[in-house]
């Protein structure tokens, strides 16, 4: 048996998910993946219209559940006015009785982008609370105000317990900044952390996304260690998508992080975790859980033999002896 086991599933977007390839491929559409466990059931939160959902009782078969929103909400089609419903990566999380599910409204390739929130009481459609309930917007960029984009949001909670938002695309990197405490809005007076970023050409137009291809933040607590992984390189493209994952670390759950050659992510550091190959021309925008015992890093590939489709890919993490997550190898 491989010490690290892959689970391969997805295939376009907007299929439904019968088994219909070998080795563990489903008919899915997936991409920006998100999951939490309720129960015995594992849920799956990605962009789509209304955000796609799945669900599965052992992350290898997956069912299509209703989508969240059956319509766009009315505050996101004011913030962002060519907003058709296209919801962009979620983000999902537990607090205090309620399931906290925050998502990114944006016209693409520009920073007219906003996050927002959605909450349940719980993630079964089939128990009568089920009600997902919008609580609007969190987090807006504004073109030439801001030079960051408000979008691919991540929640984690710092050492004296309050809640941070990581988020952010191209620009000038990856922000962190301080919630209240019930995680509804920004905390005041504001707490703003560049948390990561690359080299960004100075001659650009601010309103241009730019030439620092960083983003999907997510920061993940392993011991007395935070991590946070974001994905360099172009999305999106099929085919010709060079999506690649790396990682940095941090004693604090808002950094510094510094990769393992000890430079710091937000001068452009970072460590390979996964990249594309032959069969996979980019790979990206993960998420990291532990299930079990089991630390997993989950996200979606484009797949060569697919016309480049996007799927979703589970692999389980192996840790260095020095507290690394060891390169993951995709099959060809």
């Amino acid at each position: 048996m491989k010490s690290i086991k892959a689970i391969i599933v997805g295939v376009a977007m907007g299929l439904l998910c019968s088994p219909v390839f070998a080795q563990g491929i489903y008919d899915i559409g997936v991409h920006d993946p998100v999951m939490i466990q309720e129960g015995d059931t594992y849920y799956l939160y990605c962009t789509g219209r209304g955000i796609t959902v799945y669900s599965s009782k052992d992350l290898k078969s997956w069912k299509h559940e209703p989508k969240v929103f059956d319509a766009p909400p009315q505050w996101a089609k004011e913030t962002v006015t060519d907003f058709t419903g296209h919801i962009w990566a979620p983000d999902i999380s537990f607090y205090d009785g309620k399931y906290y599910l925050y998502y990114s409204v944006s016209s693409f390739a520009k920073n007219t982008s906003a996050i927002g929130l959605v909450t349940n009481v719980t993630l079964d459609p089939n128990n009568p609370n089920y009600q997902w309930e919008d609580q609007g917007m969190i987090l807006q960029s504004v073109p030439y105000r801001d030079m960051w984009n408000a979008i691919d949001p991540n929640i984690i909670v710092d050492e004296e317990g309050y809640p941070w938002m990581a988020f952010g695309s191209f620009w000038d990197g990856m922000k962190a900044v301080k919630l209240i405490p019930n995680r509804t809005a920004i905390a005041e007076p504001q707490e703003w952390k560049t948390i990561a970023r690359r080299e960004r050409s100075f001659e650009l137009d601010d309103k241009n996304p730019g030439d620092a291809a960083i983003e999907a933040p997510f920061i993940f607590q392993k011991d007395t260690n935070y991590y946070l992984f974001v994905s360099w390189d172009y999305c999106c493209r099929g085919e010709k998508s060079t999506y690649k994952v790396v990682v940095g670390r941090s004693d604090q759950a808002t950094g510094p992080f510094v990769d393992r050659e000890g430079t710091p992510m937000n001068e452009g550091g970072g460590m390979l975790v996964v990249e594309g190959n032959d069969r996979w021309a980019g790979v990206g925008h993960n998420s990291t859980y532990t299930f079990g015992e089991t630390d997993y890093l989950v996200f979606h590939g484009y797949d060569m033999t697919q016309e480049g489709h996007p799927k979703l890919i589970i692999k389980e993490i192996e840790w260095s002896d020095d507290g690394w997550p060891k390169q993951v190898k995709l099959e060809d």
